[in-house]
């Protein structure tokens, strides 16, 4: 990113984009600043104490504990992105930002405290994540209004699953367009990035196996790319997670599987579908996860198994006769391919067990009224209600089961808008949309019920129609959207900023980008020389 900041706002409701101001942003004025610091996604609580406050200086420095070496890798970005010095362990002093483990373990996973006393600041978290999250309230603290308020911060998250998806299957991003929205997340407080890598128009990364020769998109992610996009994101506390989709989407695999290809009774190919019935599909998918499972060290992985076009047909026993006696072979004369269906995502999820990876799958993949029964580990990712025999959210709820939301009337970005679906905007989720909402406009009955066991969201961008945009107007169409749901996923208060208010608020705290550039106005009024790493 340049150090000329240009900030695009999508207006609500439309396609269009307020004016660009092609110049360096102003640094704020060198005024006493009080309250909780203005930042994105906003603080949990602040309690007020008296005195100047802190305020970056020449001198200034950033340093950790001496018994908290892993937060080095916090400690220099924080130091590079606010153009202060990297002290390393040194005894912290007056101006100092010093960054701790707090040694507890009370509170939730990535929670952190900032106390400003004393002319210095004091990040303490009860992880490292906790820790960073610390220093992009700093940061951005600076950004908006050049200095933190003396007192307390207490801030932690909401939801433990925050983040974005991403279709690379049918639309090329490059590896810098991905690393700049890992950035963009990590400011927002985001913690997951799910590629989808299979669908039916291609296969968005590298397959070193020569089986797969003919499946592997022309221009697509080199496994080297892919190590340097999850290293990034590892130092982001950002989980990269793989979705290789089945037993449907999966047109560019069964290019080089040509004879797996699911056919109904009138010998008609079915599109994306991979035939569950032979012997030969598991291991497609099987040996595909096992090259992939080095490239993505965290801790999850997507199993698909949405759209299998087989459930798709009134009567799937009838039209597939081939997957119909597959069925009663496995589960008797009741057997249908509903549960043909659901052996195939357990099968695929026992394969990855040894891998300890927590698994998730789309909603329309997990069936009722079968025999067959899915993995109740398996996370629902919740996303329609509107496929062939839907069953409400609360459903998987009722029966104990995670979800993860990404209601598509909210959080689905198609480009060029197909099948009535029309761009999101940052608006409607930060004003209408809650976790709570995984269909429709409204809450699912009972929710504080069911808060623990809705784990969190993520903004979609599927590529439908991949030359409908570019790269750069994607980044601009998400970047309301993305800003909006880490406001909602981190913080489960009713925000107390108006639309307009949050709209301004995040052009200035600017996610992803750096600070304001030398040459502007300095931050303390005049011994200041910052500088823009970005």
């Amino acid at each position: 990113m340049t150090t000329v900041a240009v900030m695009v706002l999508f207006l609500a409701g439309s396609g269009t984009a307020s004016a660009v101001v092609p110049t360096a942003p102003e640094r704020p004025a060198a005024t006493a600043v009080t309250g909780p610091p203005s930042v994105v996604p906003s603080v949990r609580a602040f309690k007020a104490a008296s005195g100047p406050g802190w305020r970056p200086a020449r001198g200034s420095r950033v340093v950790i504990d001496g018994k908290s070496p892993g937060l080095a890798d916090e400690g220099e970005l924080l130091a590079r992105e606010l153009g202060l010095a990297y002290g390393k362990t040194a005894a912290p002093g007056r101006g100092d930002i010093r960054l701790a483990l707090s040694g507890s373990a009370s509170g939730p996973a990535e929670s952190y405290g900032i106390t400003v006393s004393g002319g210095r600041v004091d990040v303490t978290g009860r992880d490292e994540a906790g820790v960073f999250y610390g220093t992009r309230t700093v940061k951005q603290a600076v950004r908006t209004t050049g200095a933190l308020a003396e007192g307390t911060v207490t801030d932690g998250p909401a939801k433990p699953q925050r983040g974005l998806n991403l279709d690379i299957a049918r639309k090329y991003f490059t590896p810098g367009w991905i690393e700049a929205r890992l950035r963009e997340m990590a400011d927002l407080k985001l913690n997951q990035l799910v590629l989808h890598i299979s669908d039916d128009q291609g296969f968005g990364i590298e397959i070193k196996n020569p089986k797969y020769a003919k499946s592997v998109s022309t221009a697509r992610l080199s496994q080297a790319q892919l190590a340097g996009i999850v290293k990034l994101a590892e130092s982001l506390h950002i989980t990269v997670v793989p979705e290789i989709d089945s037993p449907g989407h999966l047109g560019a695999v069964l290019k080089s599987f040509p004879d797996l290809r699911l056919k109904d009774v009138n010998g008609q190919i079915v599109q994306g579908a991979i035939d569950i019935s032979q012997a030969g599909a598991g291991p497609v998918i099987d040996e595909l996860n096992k090259e992939f499972l080095p490239l993505f060290p965290g801790g999850a992985w997507h199993l698909g198994g949405d759209e299998y076009q087989a459930l798709t047909r009134r009567n799937p026993e009838a039209s597939f006769p081939n997957l119909a006696a597959a069925a009663r072979r496995l589960y008797g004369p009741s057997g249908t391919v509903k549960d043909l269906a659901t052996r195939w995502l357990d099968d695929r999820a026992r394969a990855l067990a040894p891998s300890k990876k927590r698994l998730k799958a789309w909603n329309d993949g997990f069936y009722t009224g079968g025999i067959a029964k899915a993995d109740a580990a398996i996370e629902a990712e919740y996303w329609t209600g509107k496929e062939i025999g839907a069953r409400l959210p609360e459903g998987y709820l009722a029966e104990g089961r995670k979800v993860v939301n990404l209601n598509d009337a909210y959080l689905y970005y198609v480009l060029g808008q197909p099948n009535d679906f029309t761009y999101p905007t940052g608006q409607a989720i930060y004003e209408e949309w809650t976790p709570a909402v995984l269909r429709g406009s409204r809450p699912v009955p009972d929710a504080a019920r069911y808060q623990d066991s809705i784990l969190g969201a993520r903004l979609a961008v599927w590529c439908d129609r991949a030359g409908a945009q570019t790269e750069a107007q994607v980044a601009s169409g998400i970047r309301m959207p993305l800003a909006a749901l880490s406001q909602k996923v981190w913080n489960a208060g009713q925000p107390t900023r108006s639309w307009s208010g949050f709209q301004e608020l995040v052009g200035r705290a600017n996610p992803g980008g750096g600070l304001p550039q030398a040459g502007a106005p300095p931050l303390d009024g005049g011994a200041s020389a910052y500088r823009s790493p970005f």
